[in-house]
């Protein structure tokens, strides 16, 4: 069984989301991922540079299939969350394919992730990892 390599980026503010997420592909059969996200409770060690931060989270998309996005309005003003998606489209010999998902119950999703993912799925086990199978 294939193994997917995922960058789950996410705002450490709305981490019960990333972990929500986190559990429903945990509990999917016959579905294996490697977590290569910077979890709030795991976070990476810098001397506190933005230059550092943003070389240790392009490290860790290099090592990725696919980068999940969480498409609440509040990527849209996330700077962390705006440098993941500039990583995954720019750093590398090619795009690293971009999941936007829906949160659930909202109706509101952000534009610039949007306009960035190379599929957007609603917050469903199944959508999400058929589209982590097909792009990744």
């Amino acid at each position: 069984m294939t193994t997917y390599n995922l960058f789950i980026s996410h705002a450490w503010s709305y981490n019960e989301q990333y972990k929500n997420l986190e559990n429903m592909l945990n509990q999917r059969s016959y579905f294996n991922y490697k977590n290569y996200s910077i979890p709030k409770d795991d976070p990476v060690h810098t001397n506190g540079t933005d230059r550092q931060l943003k070389e240790k989270i392009t490290e860790q998309i290099r090592n990725c299939h696919v980068v999940l996005v969480l498409a609440g309005v509040y990527s849209t003003y996330s700077k962390w969350i705006n440098v993941e998606i500039e990583v995954a489209k720019k750093e590398f010999s090619w795009e690293k394919p971009i999941i936007a998902i829906k949160p659930r119950g909202s109706e509101r999703t952000s534009q610039h992730v949007n306009e960035n993912a190379d599929r957007i799925v609603g917050w469903n086990s199944d959508n999400i990892v058929d589209a982590i199978r097909e792009l990744g």
